[in-house]
């Protein structure tokens, strides 16, 4: 016969033991950072990788470097954005370029005019070289990836433009609009479109996306009625202008000009 009193007392203690362990396993544990260790690996190369990779390679850079080297037009001066105080010829190029071509997609879609347009002066990345222009000089010109935008503006939006403009003391390209700089700072004989500014109406103003959305603080964008995403790259701006041109004339007319 089993001793099931005997029996009992075993199992009960196996129950409790399996009980303290399951508790104890299960406590959280602490772990201390004594020291870190590291060391260096060289990076070794296998003999004739190299090669291979480049093999590899090769027939794509081919291809994209005699795209990108194509010759589209021709720059009879270099255009630079340090050469000027409240506007220079590469930037007075690349807003009425930005204007008018935008103003293609703009009018076609909106059945509307863009009125002016404002990019930043530090945009622009490079000069335009004298010599012979290709599809790289644009992306070197514009190698960000900022569409360009229209926002509808008030005329008050109008005044911070050129307010910004003054404040700032940098030659921020421009285009559609010009006004005079009076003694006190302030802007006067503000005209868009040649037309004097009206304070009710409401403007399209061309920009980039970055800019649109308060960039280098243009704060006054955030203001807009209105915002169109044209779906166009400045930088495809750029070259397409280039393509549809044989010489690139940059612009001589003054859009800012100090009492």
């Amino acid at each position: 016969m089993v001793k099931l009193k005997k029996y009992n007392g075993f199992l009960k203690l196996f129950v409790i033991f399996l009980t303290l362990f399951s508790i104890f396993s299960c406590s959280p544990k602490n772990y201390n950072l004594n020291k870190i260790e590291g060391k260096q690996l060289p990076v070794t190369e296998k003999a004739g990788e190299t090669t291979t990779i480049e093999a590899f390679i090769k027939p794509y850079r081919d291809h994209i470097n005699q795209d990108l080297d194509n010759v589209l037009a021709y720059c009879p001066e270099t255009l630079d954005k340090s050469t000027g105080k409240w506007q220079t010829s590469i930037g007075s190029l690349l807003a009425d370029v930005c204007l008018q071509r935008g103003n293609l997609v703009f009018k076609a879609r909106e059945k509307k005019d863009i009125d002016l347009c404002l990019l930043n002066h530090g945009g622009i990345r490079a000069i335009l070289p004298k010599g012979n222009v290709t599809t790289r000089t644009a992306f070197e010109i514009m190698p960000f990836e900022n569409n360009l935008v229209v926002i509808a503006l008030k005329g008050e939006q109008i005044l911070d433009i050129a307010a910004y403009i003054i404040k700032e003391k940098k030659p921020q390209p421009l285009s559609g609009m010009t006004f005079t700089i009076a003694k006190d700072n302030t802007a006067k004989n503000i005209m868009v479109q040649e037309k004097p500014l009206d304070l009710n109406k409401t403007y399209y103003v061309a920009t980039n996306d970055y800019l649109a959305n308060g960039g280098d603080s243009m704060t006054f964008f955030a203001k807009g009625t209105e915002k169109f995403d044209l779906n166009y790259k400045l930088r495809n701006v750029l070259i397409d202008y280039f393509k549809e041109v044989d010489t690139v004339v940059a612009p001589k007319n003054v859009r800012i000009t100090e009492e």
